[in-house]
């Protein structure tokens, strides 16, 4: 898998997660980007399980601050 198809992966993964974190919790839509990062954090490390082996791969080491960067929020 090349760096790009898995950059391109990871953020897919992680909009899966937005979306079920906004589809649960409606007003993380209006919290900052760096909370919105840990939630997600959290809900990939308690739903690991729940990813093929691929994506699971892809997401084991995955740093708020690279979710925030996916996010496209993240200023530097």
């Amino acid at each position: 898998m090349t760096e790009e198809h898995a950059s391109t992966q990871k953020h897919k993964i992680i909009d899966r997660f937005l979306v079920k974190l906004t589809q649960d919790q409606p007003q993380m839509y209006y919290a900052p980007t760096a909370e919105i990062a840990r939630s997600i954090y959290m809900m990939i490390k308690e739903h690991t399980n729940r990813l093929s082996v691929e994506e699971q791969a892809l997401v084991r080491h995955l740093t708020i601050e690279e979710i925030q960067g996916l996010l496209g929020f993240h200023l530097k």
